[in-house]
C-alpha cells in the first residue's frame, strides 16, 4: 500500500524551515556582533592595522625614545592610561559608536577592582596593555630594580587574570619614569614600551572644550602620532565623542596596534631630536631621578604636570 504524502502545506514550509535553520546555524556564533553599533561612512572607523612584533621588544615615542612607529601623515594611534576606572564605560561607548579600536594601557590593581571593564573592553576589539601594579607615587625609577620589577610583574599578572588570557606585550611606565635597566629587562622579553608622541594634558585641571582644543592643536603641529588619554578622567571621557568626530573632519586615519609576528615597522627621529620627559621628571622627582636610556637633557616642551604624571 503506497503511503501518503505530506500534506502540501508541510511541503510548501520545510525548504523555508530548512533555510532558516541553516542560517541560524550559520550565524550562532557570531551572531552577538549584530549588537554592536553599525557604522557608516560617516564614522571614524579604524583605517589600517600596525602589528607589533612580539619576539622581538622595543621602545617607540617621540617623547621619550628617539624613534617612533612609522604612521603616514594624518594616521593616528590612540592610547589611554591608567584604567579601569570610573569613565571608562563612557570611554568604551563613544569608541563603539565610531568603530574605533584603541590601546589601555592598564593598571593592575584596577583591572583586579573592576575585571568587567577589562573584559569590555577586550570584547569591543580594543587592545589591552599594561601600566604597573600600583602606579606608584614615587614612580618605578625611584624604586629599588627588584621591587619595580615585582611592581610590573604583579600588575602583568593582575591583567592577565582579569582578561582570561594575556594581554598584548605592550607597556607603559607610569610617569615615562624608566629605567635602562627595567627597558632592557621588558624588551629582552619580547615587550614593547610606550612611550608617546603628544599627550592631551588631561591630569591638568580644564574643561572637556579646553582639552579639545589642546590635543587638536597639537596634534595639527605634528600631523601624526601616538596619542596618550587618560580613561580614568572625566573630562576625557567628556571630550572624546567630539575629538573622534573632529579627527574624521579633518582628514586623520585611526591605526590600531596589535601583536604580530613580523618586525615592528619603526621610523628614526631626527638627529636634532631631544626628550619632552626628562625634564619634566627630573623637575618633578629631583635630582634622585637618573636619566632614562638615550634621553637628552635639554628644554622641555610641555609644563610640568600640575597633579599625578602621565
Amino acid at each position: 500500500m503506497k503511503k501518503a504524502g505530506a500534506p502540501a502545506a508541510a511541503r510548501e514550509l520545510k525548504p523555508a524551515f530548512l533555510l532558516a535553520s541553516l542560517f541560524a546555524g550559520l550565524c550562532a556564533a557570531p551572531c552577538h556582533a549584530a549588537e554592536q553599533p553599525a557604522c557608516g561612512p560617516d564614522a571614524l572607523g579604524v583605517s589600517r592595522e600596525i602589528y607589533i612584533d612580539r619576539a622581538k621588544g622595543t621602545a617607540v615615542g617621540l617623547q621619550t625614545y628617539p624613534r617612533t612607529l612609522d604612521l603616514h601623515d594624518h594616521e593616528v594611534v590612540l592610547t589611554f592610561d591608567d584604567g579601569p576606572a570610573g569613565p571608562t564605560a563612557q570611554v568604551l561607548d563613544a569608541l563603539a559608536k565610531e568603530c574605533a579600536r584603541v590601546t589601555f594601557f592598564i593598571i593592575g590593581r584596577n583591572a583586579e577592582s573592576l575585571p568587567a571593564l577589562v573584559k569590555r573592553a577586550a570584547a569591543e576589539g580594543h587592545t589591552i596593555a599594561h601600566h604597573s601594579y600600583s602606579h606608584p607615587d614615587k614612580t618605578l625609577r625611584l624604586m629599588s630594580e627588584p621591587a619595580a620589577k615585582a611592581d610590573i610583574e604583579k600588575g602583568i599578572a593582575a591583567v592577565d587574570k582579569a582578561l582570561g588570557v594575556k594581554a598584548a606585550p605592550f607597556f607603559r611606565f607610569p610617569g615615562f619614569a624608566d629605567t635602562p635597566e627595567l627597558v632592557a629587562d621588558l624588551t629582552s622579553r619580547g615587550y614593547t614600551v610606550f612611550g608617546s608622541d603628544l599627550w592631551a594634558s588631561d591630569w591638568s585641571k580644564m574643561t572637556p572644550k579646553a582639552e579639545l582644543d589642546l590635543v587638536l592643536s597639537r596634534l595639527e603641529k605634528k600631523g601624526k602620532g601616538i596619542v596618550l588619554f587618560h580613561d580614568s578622567q572625566a573630562i576625557t571621557a567628556q571630550m572624546l565623542p567630539e575629538f573622534l568626530r573632529e579627527l574624521k573632519k579633518r582628514g586623520y586615519s585611526l591605526v590600531h596596534i596589535k601583536p604580530g609576528d613580523t618586525p615592528t615597522p619603526i621610523v628614526d627621529a631626527a638627529p636634532d631630536w631631544t626628550s619632552t620627559t626628562e625634564p619634566i621628571i627630573a623637575k618633578t622627582l629631583g635630582p634622585k631621578a637618573k636619566l632614562a636610556p638615550e634621553a637628552h637633557d635639554h628644554g622641555a616642551q610641555e609644563p610640568a604636570p600640575k597633579t599625578s604624571e602621565p
